[in-house]
């Protein structure tokens, strides 16, 4: 497929001496201005711009300045210049164009430096799409490493299963409502959501230094198993810690960290391990919270029945402000219907 080349110049001769020349190899499109290629943008994307300098009405300075601030920004532009002047050159590289041809132009040198320059961009567009496609696959094998781990950590716990899974649709499921809603969305707009949400499942990665006589014991915990079931939180933190110190994947491993450090933690200040209270929670942590005590309603223990998906919901509600932030159990209202869809999914299973 030809590629296509704007040619902006508001003189006749100049449009087509350079279509003469790249007719037979591109698709050339001759505009008489910038005002008008602006608005053949609207229709038509091109290849490379080759823009003139001096021009009436709005310069090649000017356009450019317009077309970098525009959605079609990486559109590679070359300008036209009767005058080889330095500083001219200069603040054009300075604002984005990627090359000069002096007029009158030299027929080889015009052709030979278009297909240098469109060669160039094959090849940045075909590394970028292979770095893209890497970049998912190490995703899609880090989010297979981190389940499988989880998954292990979960089995111990006789009581939990499918907990992982669950809380993890219920937080991607609280994600797009506050970002539909705009809660704290100056905090989630510059979120990887998928790696966000695949860090929730590390939450409860501590609960492996927990000895199986608390973890799985049959009754209630007595105070002092509690105290022992709580060091999972410090446990996750540590774990996490180590493999920050083997990787430099940060930003999953920050808020892996957050998930598990916080999701005990209560609005009221009366949480642990920290007894932070309010906007001092990190907000993963009060995202946790909410999706982790709504999964142990639902659940069955070896200790009590399940409630039902209503009833979980009511006691979420009626613990806003004391366990859980208002202002995400607003957003767990207008989505619980959603919350109950994935648990009366797992029932089926």
């Amino acid at each position: 497929m030809q590629k296509t080349i704007f040619v902006v110049d508001d003189n006749d001769v100049n449009l087509a001496i350079a279509k003469e020349v790249l007719k037979e190899q591109y698709r050339v499109l001759t505009i008489h201005s910038a005002i008008k290629m602006f608005a053949l943008l609207e229709k038509v994307t091109p290849d490379l711009i080759l823009l003139d300098i001096e021009m009436p009405e709005m310069n090649g300075f000017e356009a450019l300045k317009r077309l970098k601030a525009s959605a079609q920004a990486e559109i590679p532009v070359m300008f036209l210049t009767g005058t080889a002047d330095a500083s001219v050159e200069a603040n054009g590289f300075e604002m984005g164009v990627i090359d000069f041809i002096i007029k009158p132009f030299s027929p080889p040198v015009l052709l030979n430096r278009i297909k240098t320059h469109l060669h160039i961009e094959d090849l940045i567009h075909e590394r970028t799409e292979q770095l893209k496609k890497t970049t998912i696959q190490l995703q899609h094998l880090q989010n297979a490493i981190i389940f499988s781990f989880a998954d292990m950590v979960e089995n111990r716990d006789k009581g939990t299963g499918g907990h992982v899974e669950r809380t993890t649709k219920y937080i991607e499921i609280l994600l797009n409502a506050m970002l539909e809603s705009g809660v704290y969305i100056d905090e989630i707009c510059d979120f990887n959501f998928e790696s966000f949400i695949s860090s929730a499942r590390l939450h409860d990665v501590g609960k492996i230094a927990i000895s199986d006589m608390v973890l799985n014991k049959p009754d209630k915990l007595n105070d002092n198993e509690f105290e022992i079931m709580k060091t999972h939180i410090m446990e996750g933190e540590r774990i996490i810690d180590q493999m920050a110190s083997r990787t430099d994947n940060v930003e999953f491993l920050q808020n892996a960290k957050l998930f598990a450090g916080y999701h005990h933690e209560r609005w009221d200040g009366n949480g642990y391990p920290n007894g932070l209270k309010g906007m001092n929670i990190p907000l993963q942590g009060r995202i946790m919270a909410i999706a982790d005590v709504y999964d142990a309603l639902v659940s069955e223990r070896p200790y009590k029945k399940p409630f039902t998906t209503a009833e979980a919901a009511r006691i979420i509600t009626e613990s806003s402000g004391k366990q859980f932030d208002p202002a995400l159990i607003n957003v767990f209202d207008q989505v619980k219907d959603k919350f109950d869809a994935v648990k009366q999914m797992y029932l089926q299973e």
